[in-house]
């Protein structure tokens, strides 16, 4: 594992302490490794829904009703197992 010197502000600082005082974690840098693999995650997660939205716009409009493209989307995460 790399070693980082990096500065906090007062308030930054305090709250780190706290967490690790809390017992949630044993050192500041275990809670500054958890806070980049949640920030990590939710940029996948946006770039995911972006990817989505771009793919929508793309497709265009539908004349479905909203019944049929439920249906629809139910199928297609049943096919791709994630229902």
């Amino acid at each position: 594992m790399t070693r980082q010197s990096i500065s906090f502000t007062t308030p930054n600082d305090d709250w780190l302490k706290a967490q690790v005082k809390s017992k949630e974690y044993t050192s500041k840098s275990d809670v500054v490794n958890d806070l980049i693999r949640k920030a990590r995650a939710q940029q996948s997660e946006i770039e995911w829904i972006r990817a989505k939205l771009a793919t929508a716009e793309q497709s265009g409009f539908t004349d479905m009703t909203r019944e049929e493209i439920l249906a629809q989307s139910k199928e297609e995460l049943r096919q791709n197992g994630e229902l």
